[in-house]
């Protein structure tokens, strides 16, 4: 099998790669190894999704619909489902897959990675204590109990506040479950501000700041948590320790790009995911990622977007109409942990840069500058680390290496 762009994953981000890559006439694939294509979204029952790019208020199982029923209307456009990739051979630009067909190999000009990401676990956090039934990661819990109607447990609590934790915390509350609090390590939360006030504060479900889990208690089942505070290293303070007695722990502390069919790729440490151009391409010029594979959204229209400028990019460079210039380097002030992308390539036309700081700011200008000379500046009122931030400007301005800073501009 021959393909111009193989996208590997068909959530969100691989299914808008593929739409844009059919729109430039690339014959595509979409590897996906569920029975349906969607990811994540099919579990997403809330509504929230939509609003950018349909202009519409979705639930995720309706946005993943529209998509489904625009591959099914593009000619160029070919779907495996319930088949996994073994092998990515980068030399010869072949993929292995596996899949009731048995082992084929599929061979691409160019490659969109789009596999999502995993959510930590408590191993990956190191969770002291008891191993009982009743200890579930928030993407887990959502599953039983929005596909399979299965509640986890009638008192819970969440250590985490990510976007699936939060929302989880509605959704168990409006089962008849009681969440107790919700448990964040940080002094900030990592999820979006509409969610805390949404699913948290319309419930007076308490959030509680620079806390954590010390230990689990139960046997056969979960009977309660040790919890208690911790200083600014993240060291735990004995001398705060409580007891709250649940029968569940849903675990949202963070999700890791599934970058293990790649690991060879330049790894960015912050992310874990890869590095890209703006173009969406990594080191290697016909190898593309987009996605939650790239970094952790909190949009997925954002996700869309994105992928879209992957797909589209993938496609040229199949077609051999991508321009091959010189890249300059994004640098950055200390309050921003990443930009995406890390390089932009010398051109003509708008780029938008997207980056998450460290911690909260408020009243402050984010000023994009090369060789001295300010080529973007915009106002923001407030920026949290949970939040993806964007700034725009002209490429043609580009001379150097630019530099993103953030400053004050508080009176």
């Amino acid at each position: 099998m021959q393909y111009d762009v193989v996208i590997i994953g068909g959530g969100p981000s691989g299914m808008a790669a593929a739409i844009e890559s059919s729109k430039l006439n690339a014959k595509t694939l979409i590897i996906e190894r569920n029975e349906t294509l969607g990811g994540i979204l099919n579990q997403c029952i809330h509504n929230g999704f939509g609003l950018h790019y349909f202009k519409e208020e979705l639930t995720g199982p309706e946005y993943a619909f529209k998509f489904r029923e625009l591959i099914l209307n593009e000619k160029n456009i070919d779907v495996k489902l319930n088949t996994f990739v073994t092998n990515i051979d980068k030399e010869n630009n072949v993929v292995t897959i596996k899949s009731s067909n048995g082992v084929e190999n599929v061979k691409y000009k160019s490659l969109v990675l789009s596999m999502g990401c995993r959510e930590r676990t408590a191993g990956n956090i190191l969770l002291t204590g008891t191993r009982p039934v009743g200890i579930y990661t928030a993407g887990t819990a959502q599953k039983l109990v929005n596909i399979y109607g299965k509640m986890i447990g009638k008192n819970v609590v969440i250590l985490g506040s990510g976007d699936i934790g939060l929302i989880m915390a509605r959704r168990l509350t409006l089962e008849g479950a009681k969440v107790q609090a919700v448990m964040e390590i940080n002094k900030t939360s990592s999820g979006l501000r509409r969610n805390i006030s949404q699913c948290l504060d319309d419930f007076n479900i308490p959030l509680m700041y620079s806390t954590t889990i010390f230990e689990v208690v139960g046997e056969k089942r979960v009977e309660g948590i040790y919890y208690g505070q911790v200083d600014e290293n993240y060291n735990k303070l004995e001398d705060t320790r409580k007891f709250m007695s649940c029968d569940a722990i849903i675990l949202s502390v963070g999700l890791v790009p599934e970058t293990d069919l790649v690991s060879d790729l330049k790894i960015n440490r912050v992310t874990n995911g890869t590095y890209v151009n703006d173009y969406m391409q990594t080191e290697y010029d016909n190898i593309f990622a987009c996605g939650n594979f790239l970094h952790v959204h909190d949009l997925v229209d954002n996700v869309t977007m994105e992928s879209l400028q992957a797909g589209k990019c993938a496609a040229l460079n199949a077609l051999g109409k991508l321009e091959r210039n010189k890249e300059f380097n994004v640098l950055h002030s200390d309050i921003v942990t990443y930009t995406i992308p890390s390089t932009i390539v010398k051109g003509e036309g708008k780029v938008d840069l997207k980056f998450r700081v460290r911690k909260k700011f408020v009243k402050s200008n984010l000023i994009v500058s090369c060789n001295d000379k300010i080529i973007a500046k915009k106002f923001v009122m407030a920026g949290l680390p949970g939040e993806m931030l964007t700034i725009s400007f002209d490429k043609s301005e580009i001379t150097g290496d630019i530099n993103l800073e953030v400053k004050s501009n508080e009176n």
